[in-house]
């Protein structure tokens, strides 16, 4: 009798160790994923620094320029040594790198004569943070990409041109009369 009741048994440690490697295996990946989403916010975060670094560099740029003959920069490398000064002018440190691609391959809003008026970046994918922006950044919610994060410094003084063409005028079909 003790050795059929010692044979139902062999099989429920094997049983209790494929549960406990279950378990753990589903643990690991809701740990994963927490994780994985924690280092994503933490990379918008660092692309809103950097970009407000960018942005606030360009206006610091804008304004060091004498009154008659404003402009923005015409490359990142103005930011780091302003050509126009004997005297080193400096309004980045460096140019920083994407966190999102981890490249220092900005997108750049350039405009008309070729100036640079912000960087964005170029990485496709879609943000976690859609909404609660400051109010700098409020053309941000609802972005579909962090492409459509446009760090972009706008002068009172100086008119920036839109990136996107204007709508077209909505006409109303004319109505046949006798």
């Amino acid at each position: 009798m003790y050795s059929i009741f010692r044979q139902a048994q062999q099989g429920f440690s094997y049983i209790g160790l494929m549960i406990m490697v279950a378990i753990l295996g589903v643990v690991l990946a809701a740990t994963g994923d927490l994780w994985q989403t924690s280092a994503r916010r933490e990379k918008e975060a660092q692309l809103l620094f950097v970009g407000h670094q960018f942005r606030q560099a360009i206006g610091r740029f804008l304004q060091q320029t004498p009154e008659r003959a404003k402009r923005y920069p015409m490359s990142l490398d103005d930011l780091l040594l302003d050509p126009r000064y004997p005297n080193p002018h400096r309004y980045l440190r460096q140019i920083y790198s994407d966190p999102m691609t981890g490249t220092t391959d900005w997108g750049l809003v350039r405009g008309p004569n070729g100036e640079i008026y912000g960087v964005y970046s170029r990485s496709d994918e879609e943000p976690l943070k859609k909404a609660n922006f400051d109010l700098a950044d409020i053309a941000f919610e609802d972005g579909q990409k962090y492409s459509d994060w446009q760090f972009v410094y706008v002068s009172r003084q100086i008119k920036v041109a839109p990136q996107t063409p204007p709508a077209k005028p909505l006409t109303t079909p004319a109505r046949n009369r006798r």
